[in-house]
């Protein structure tokens, strides 16, 4: 550590994925010193969807989308799998999550952010009470550096360390850990695969508790599987599922694990001067696993809330960024954590989850509520339908 005095940032963003780059982008904007640390070179194991509000909301370019998907395919333990296909010129966007998440940093940057690259080290505390961020650079040869923030914002991803250092309860949060390799596309569509489609496992050879994925990124193909269960082996699942799908001699590109938080966190700041958003703060759709929209969305209502605590010294407005968040997406999370308790038990349960999607009601439902990112409100007929055919199904799976 060196004796000459530290910088002072209004505030310091631990983390550049998706969220962290993201609230320090719309912090800069709004005149506010902030500094982006990121450790360099960590990519999240990720299918890489985005909806078509998150791209109309964060400005997304088009030259990011590496793919468009037209449909999904649903495919249960029998194989008699069920096509989903998205209404119009729908599509949902595919995004290879190093170039995605570079971009937000480098335009968080090119907004007036101060972006270091390091490794996070510890929050301590100056001798007057305001937060100190310790961090290793790249190349430092393991010397310190410390910079004072008047707030800290954890979007370190699940297993935030900000979060276990500062903020309560942030140790105890259940994942699902996730591993995915990505390898080049086949040249050609096959019976297996279609670069314009999704495929969705929901097999307990490939996942006993969770699901299995084929994701086309245009020149390549993300291929991931998750669990809850620390033993299951998600390797050889994926070797399996490469096997099954005649995927196994595709070139290996890279591959990647990590746990994935599925219950946001009951509290994301501190009381004082800690935020946590993203990953860190566990906004990862149940069900679905989907986090690149939901870690973006926590961290545009991170930055009021920060930007309000700033404006106030009131620390109590740390606490308006989750109840922003819960307000738009807590009844989705309820909704998709009772559909992933339900339907993800067993193979007889997921049989029938995937039946229930060949009903037209269900897909419109699906695809509508995914790609505004709200529940649909309107045609209460519809919701009612599809209620009591998922009370038929279930009773079906019960009783057998």
């Amino acid at each position: 550590m060196t004796n000459e005095p530290m910088q002072t940032f209004d505030v310091v963003v631990v983390g550049g994925g998706p969220s962290g780059a993201t609230i320090a982008a719309d912090l800069a904007r709004k005149g506010r010193s902030v500094m982006l640390l990121d450790k360099e070179g960590r990519i999240k194991p990720c299918g890489g969807a985005i909806p078509p509000r998150l791209i109309r909301d964060f400005e997304i370019p088009d030259h990011l989308l590496c793919a468009k998907v037209t449909s999904a395919r649903m495919i249960p333990p029998s194989q008699k799998h069920v096509d989903m296909p998205i209404d119009g010129n729908g599509f949902v966007g595919m995004v290879n999550r190093d170039s995605f998440d570079e971009f937000l940093r480098v335009r968080a940057a090119d907004w007036g952010c101060d972006r270091r690259k390091g490794d996070f080290s510890a929050v301590t505390r100056d001798t007057d009470g305001t937060a100190v961020v310790r961090y290793k650079p790249k190349g430092a040869n393991g010397e310190e550096v410390a910079v004072r923030a008047r707030i800290v914002i954890g979007a370190d991803g699940a297993n935030s360390q900000v979060g276990k250092q500062s903020v309560k309860g942030a140790d105890r949060v259940p994942f699902v850990f996730a591993y995915h390799e990505i390898v080049r596309s086949p040249e050609a569509a096959t019976a297996a695969f279609d670069p314009k489609r999704c495929d969705v496992h929901y097999d307990g050879r490939f996942s006993p508790d969770f699901y299995s994925w084929v994701f086309p990124h245009g020149g390549v193909t993300s291929i991931g599987t998750g669990s809850a269960n620390k033993g299951f082996p998600l390797r050889k699942a994926i070797a399996d599922i490469r096997g099954h799908l005649g995927l196994a001699d595709c070139e290996t590109i890279r591959k990647e694990g990590a746990p994935i938080p599925l219950k946001p966190l009951k509290r994301w700041d501190n009381g004082r001067d800690v935020l946590l958003i993203g990953d860190a703060a566990g906004v990862v759709a149940p069900a679905s696993g989907e986090g690149i929209y939901y870690a973006m969305a926590s961290a545009r209502c991170a930055a009021e809330a920060v930007d309000l605590t700033l404006r106030t010294g009131d620390a109590k407005a740390l606490r308006l960024a989750r109840k922003s968040f819960m307000k738009s997406h807590g009844t989705v999370f309820t909704v998709l954590g009772l559909l992933q308790w339900i339907w993800y038990r067993n193979d007889r349960f997921r049989e029938n989850f995937v039946s229930l999607c060949k009903d037209k009601d269900v897909q419109r439902l699906t695809w509508e509520s995914y790609m505004n990112k709200e529940l649909v409100r309107r045609d209460p007929l519809a919701h009612i339908r599809v209620f009591f055919k998922d009370l038929g199904g279930l009773l079906r799976v019960v009783k057998t």
